[in-house]
């Protein structure tokens, strides 16, 4: 469909002052030659700025893990989108598996985040699955619906168009499992057709749907090369340059 595939690193609460800069340099370095791809990564809030100023110029996007819906006030510990902006973000990850289950986000509320970001100028990358106990009991189609249908609500089409699905099943998140090539592309399709059914057919054509899942070197080119899966959202293997990297190199 002519999409560019897209790898994006979440460091999650990895890489403080000084080592995030030292992956962000090594990154600089291996990553020169991946011009076949688009690239970006998600550091801690505490690293955005000396990240920022080592990828200047790489053409690495760079983005956050979270953001709260208001742009100020008495929000103790809370990041607005419009500060990620001004810190050189231009990307932000909404509704991810580890904030819905640990944190709480509920679907309103990470609809909400969507539109924070959409507001600061940043893209959002909404992220949807299904638990364990979900996909056993037959629920995944129901469950993903539920996601993009009120994490969605209220976006006009080129919104949407505009914006990175990452479907991410929580059963194959830092566990080490990963859902089978088949396996992710059916959801894949899934979340295209629906797209298809429920905005101008441009919508799902341009929309970037990425897999993120224990994505590593060994099996990220069997799964980049299903025709719905539009790049990778990795976790522990974009903590080192080398295995982001031959993740790249594998598409």
């Amino acid at each position: 469909m002519g999409r560019r595939l897209l790898i994006a690193g979440n460091w999650k609460m990895n890489k403080g002052p000084g080592e995030a800069d030292t992956l962000a340099r090594d990154l600089k370095t291996e990553l020169s030659d991946c011009t076949h791809v688009d690239l970006a990564v998600a550091p801690t809030f505490l690293t955005i700025p000396e990240v920022a100023a080592r990828l200047k110029h790489t053409g690495i996007q760079l983005g956050a893990q979270d953001l709260h819906t208001e742009v100020s006030g008495a929000y103790t510990s809370a990041i607005a989108g419009e500060m990620l902006r001004a810190a050189g973000c231009t990307f932000v990850l909404c509704g991810h598996s580890e904030r819905r289950s640990v944190f709480g986000d509920s679907d309103d509320l990470v609809n909400a985040k969507v539109k924070a970001a959409l507001r600061a100028g940043l893209q959002p990358y909404l992220c949807i699955g299904e638990t364990l106990e979900e996909r056993d009991s037959g629920q995944v189609q129901g469950v993903i619906e539920r996601q993009l249908s009120v994490g969605l609500a209220g976006l006009e089409a080129d919104q949407v168009a505009s914006l990175v699905l990452a479907y991410e099943p929580v059963w194959a998140i830092g566990t080490g499992r990963t859902a089978t090539p088949e396996t992710a592309q059916e959801v894949h399709a899934f979340i295209r057709n629906w797209l298809a059914d429920t905005y101008p057919g441009y919508v799902a054509a341009q929309t970037r749907i990425l897999y993120g899942g224990s994505v590593k070197p060994g099996n990220a080119a069997e799964l980049l090369g299903q025709p719905d899966i539009d790049g990778a959202l990795v976790g522990g293997a974009s903590l080192k340059a080398e295995s982001f990297k031959g993740i790249a190199k594998a598409v």
